[in-house]
C-alpha cells in the first residue's frame, strides 16, 4: 500500500516566504495547505485537520498566537511551529509556553525546517499512537470487558468506578492473583488522570537496599556505581498515578520515606538537597492483612492510615464461583487466538473439575490451567485431563499412595458412579452437621459457595443456612 503523505498546514501572510516555505515542503513530498492569514488558516485547520501546522506569529485578521491557541483546543495533538524574526524570541518562548512544539527564526536555513517538520510528525505518530493505545486499554478494562458475574465483584467494581472520579488514595486488599493490578489499572484509566502515566512497581521484587532509589531516585555520585542522575517512580509518576505493589512488603526506614513523600507531595533524590515537588495519585495492594502488621509493629500506623482511605477488598475465587466459567471462557478465546487454534467445547466433566477445585492461586492459576491445556489441546473439546497440573511430587511418589505405594482407595474391578458417592457423601455430610452448610462445607474441604454448587446440581436442598 502506498504511503500517504503528512499534510502540512502553512500560514504567513508574506507572499515571498509562503512560496518558499510552498517550494521547499512540495520538494520534500509533503501535501501542503497555504494561509495567508491567520482567519483563513484557522477554517482550513478545521476543514482538513493537517498532521502540523507552520505559522508566523505577526499575521493579520488572526495573529499566530491567537490562532495557537484555538488549534491547541481544538486539536491538542497537532504540533505548531512558529516562525518568528529574529530577535523576538520573546513572542517564541511565549509561542512555546502556550503549546507550540518548536520556533524558527527568520531567516531560516532549509534544513533546520525539514528537521523541525520531522520532529513533529514524529511526535504527532507517538501521540496518536498512545491515543489509541490508551483508548483500547480502557476499553479492555471497561465495566463491560471485566468478568464480573458474581454479586462479589460486581461489588468491587462499582466501588471501583465510584472511586475513580476522585483522587483518594486507595488500596487494594485481597489474595495473590486474584486481580489486585487490574483494579488499579480500571481506576485510573477512568480517572481525570487517565492521560498521565501509571508508574507500577512490585516493593517485594526489588531488595531494600535498592528499593528506595528505585522510588526516590538518585544525583550523580550518590553512591558507587551512580555515575548519573536517575529519577524515582515518584517523580515519574507525576501528573499521573504511581501503584505501589504489596505495600507490605516495606521496611520500616522506606516506610518513612513514603509517609514524608505523601505527607509533603516532595521527594528528595538520594544524594541530594533540594525537595521535588509531585504531583501524583497512589493506589497500593497487598496480600497482607496491615491491620494485623500494624498491631505487630512491622507497618507503621500513621501511613497506615494515610494508604487507607479507601479500601476495597477482592475476594478469592473460590468465594465467588460463578466467576469461574466466564474467566474460562474468556482465557480459552484469548489463548486460541493467540496460537491459531479453534476455540473448543467445554463438556460437562470439564464443567464439573473447574467448579470443584479450590483455585488456591485464584484468577492466575485458573488462567495458567487454561493457558497449559490450550497449548496441549488435539481435539475440540476441553477434557478434563488436560486442566489437571503434572504434579513433580506424583510422579515420583504416585498420587494418594500409602506406606508400601498403594492407593488409599482403589477402583472396585465392575467400577462405580462417581455421582452416586459424590451425592451420598455430601448428604452424610449434611446429616452429620445437622444441615449447617458452613460445618458441612468444612468437613469435606470445600468452600461454602462450592458446597452450594454441588448441593444445585444434585438438587439437594437442605433447608437450613
Amino acid at each position: 500500500m502506498a504511503r500517504v503523505a503528512p499534510r502540512i498546514l502553512i500560514a504567513e501572510d508574506e507572499d515571498r516566504l509562503r512560496r518558499v516555505l510552498a517550494m521547499l515542503l512540495s520538494n520534500a513530498g509533503y501535501k501542503l495547505s497555504l494561509a495567508s492569514d491567520g482567519e483563513e488558516a484557522l477554517a482550513l485547520f478545521e476543514k482538513q485537520q493537517p498532521d502540523v501546522v507552520v505559522t508566523d506569529v505577526k499575521m493579520p485578521k488572526v495573529d499566530g498566537m491567537e490562532l495557537l491557541k484555538k488549534m491547541r483546543e481544538q486539536s491538542p495533538e497537532t504540533p505548531v511551529i512558529v516562525i518568528t524574526a529574529f530577535g523576538s524570541i520573546e513572542s517564541a518562548v511565549e509561542a512555546m509556553k502556550a503549546g507550540a512544539i518548536d520556533y524558527i527564526t527568520k531567516p531560516f536555513e532549509e534544513e533546520r525546517l525539514k528537521l523541525a517538520i520531522e520532529r513533529a510528525l514524529e511526535l504527532r505518530r507517538i501521540l496518536s499512537e498512545n491515543k489509541f493505545l490508551r483508548t483500547e486499554l480502557k476499553h479492555k478494562l471497561s465495566l463491560d470487558t471485566i468478568v464480573a458475574e458474581s454479586q462479589a465483584m460486581k461489588s468491587v467494581l462499582g466501588v471501583a468506578s465510584e472511586v475513580a472520579g476522585s483522587n483518594a488514595t486507595v488500596i487494594v486488599a485481597g489474595e495473590s492473583g486474584t486481580g489486585k493490578e487490574l483494579i488499579t489499572r480500571f481506576i485510573h484509566l477512568n480517572s481525570a488522570r487517565q492521560h498521565g502515566p501509571f508508574v507500577a512497581i512490585n516493593c517485594a521484587a526489588i531488595p531494600d537496599n535498592l528499593l528506595e532509589s528505585e522510588l526516590f531516585g538518585y544525583e550523580r555520585g550518590a553512591f558507587t556505581g551512580a555515575v548519573d542522575r536517575k529519577t524515582g517512580k515518584f517523580e515519574q509518576a507525576a501528573g499521573g498515578t504511581l501503584f505501589l505493589d504489596e505495600i507490605g512488603e516495606l521496611s520500616p526506614n522506606v516506610q518513612a520515606k513514603v509517609l514524608r513523600a505523601i505527607e509533603q507531595r516532595e521527594v528528595v533524590r538520594l544524594g541530594g538537597l533540594k525537595a521535588i515537588k509531585i504531583d501524583i495519585r497512589i493506589l497500593c495492594a497487598t496480600n497482607k492483612d496491615l491491620e494485623e502488621e500494624v498491631r505487630a509493629g512491622r507497618f507503621r500506623e500513621d501511613l497506615y492510615y494515610r494508604l487507607s482511605v479507601f479500601p476495597i477488598v477482592i475476594p478469592p475465587l473460590r468465594e465467588r464461583p460463578e466467576d469461574i466459567m466466564p474467566l474460562t471462557e474468556l482465557f480459552l478465546k484469548r489463548y486460541c487466538s493467540e496460537i491459531g487454534k479453534r476455540v473448543p467445547g467445554i463438556p460437562e466433566e470439564s464443567r464439573d473439575w473447574l467448579m470443584s477445585q479450590r483455585w488456591e492461586g485464584n484468577v492466575r492459576e485458573l488462567q495458567n490451567s487454561i493457558e497449559r491445556a490450550v497449548i496441549l489441546m488435539k481435539g475440540n473439546d476441553l477434557t478434563a485431563d488436560l486442566l489437571v497440573k503434572p504434579s513433580p511430587q506424583r510422579a515420583v511418589s504416585g498420587a494418594g499412595a500409602g506406606a508400601q505405594g498403594e492407593a488409599a482407595f482403589k477402583i472396585p474391578a465392575a467400577g462405580f458412579s462417581l455421582d452416586e458417592h459424590e451425592k451420598t457423601l455430601l448428604l452424610q455430610a449434611l446429616e452429620r452437621a445437622k444441615h449447617n452448610k458452613t460445618a458441612a462445607a468444612k468437613m469435606l474441604g470445600l468452600t461454602r459457595a462450592t458446597l452450594r454448587y454441588r448441593l444445585e446440581k444434585y438438587g439437594i436442598n437442605s433447608g437450613k443456612k
